[in-house]
């Protein structure tokens, strides 16, 4: 499909607005619905300061999908006051649960920038993939992983943004949901999962889980973190045929 996928034909006598074919990028995000049935999100804002979760939190605008998640993952589905479509949270039990990703396009990554809802540098840590003029061209970001941290922490360089679409192992035909992490460590083995995925014929199981990571620096500070982790498994026609794994 070419263009942007939110642009509405002429239907009738009613012309759609059109004002953002010509600049997408002012396109408020979140006005436009995707394929997928809920979110899984590795964190939350609370009273505007983001907070890391160590369990999975769900979010979705049905309902039905909403009980579903909460019989499998644990916690109790509550309507927000959210203007989004998956207004319905649920504050689940469960670190790791079993996923089915379609193959190695169900992870999708790049980098961006933003300025409130303006995309200001999209590239792929090498080159521009927008706008369509400089798709192609050097992107100049840093070349080692240490300054391209420290110019994303300084808000004058893009940081990573993955997407990972999935099913629920445990109830396959519940729909697909879709996680989006802007996590450098999960950025830095998406080649690992990729090749894995790689590795298999179709569907794979995974498992997709929060990591809680603790250690303490050379200089005797106490670090610690959550981080979401991939992990594939086998193939998913392997996984049917020995129940067991699920």
């Amino acid at each position: 499909m070419s263009g942007p996928p939110f642009f509405m034909p002429k239907t009738g006598g009613f012309m759609a607005l059109r004002i953002f074919e010509t600049d997408p990028d002012a396109m408020p995000k979140g006005t436009f619905s995707d394929d997928t049935v809920g979110r899984f999100h590795s964190g939350r804002s609370v009273n505007g300061v983001p907070e890391a979760l160590g369990e999975w939190k769900v979010t979705t605008g049905d309902p039905e999908v909403a009980a579903a998640v909460a019989q499998l993952m644990g916690g109790e589905p509550v309507e927000t006051d959210s203007t989004s479509e998956n207004f319905i949270e649920i504050m689940t039990g469960a670190k790791r649960v079993k996923v089915v990703l379609s193959g190695a396009d169900a992870v999708a990554s790049d980098m961006k920038l933003w300025n409130g809802n303006v995309l200001i540098h999209h590239c792929d840590g090498v080159e521009f993939l927008s706008p369509d003029e400089d798709r192609g061209k050097a992107c100049g970001c840093p070349a080692l992983m240490e300054d391209r941290k420290a110019a994303y922490k300084a808000k004058r360089g893009p940081g990573p943004s993955i997407s990972v679409l999935f099913r629920l192992a445990e109830d396959y035909d519940l729909g697909l949901f879709r996680f989006q992490t802007g996590s450098w460590k999960l950025a830095e083995v998406l080649h690992e999962i990729g090749n894995a995925l790689d590795r298999i014929d179709g569907e794979a199981l995974a498992e997709l889980g929060i990591e809680l990571v603790e250690y303490t620096t050379k200089k005797g500070r106490d670090v610690s973190y959550f981080k979401p982790v991939i992990k594939v498994m086998k193939s998913w026609s392997d996984a049917i045929a020995d129940p067991k794994s699920l």
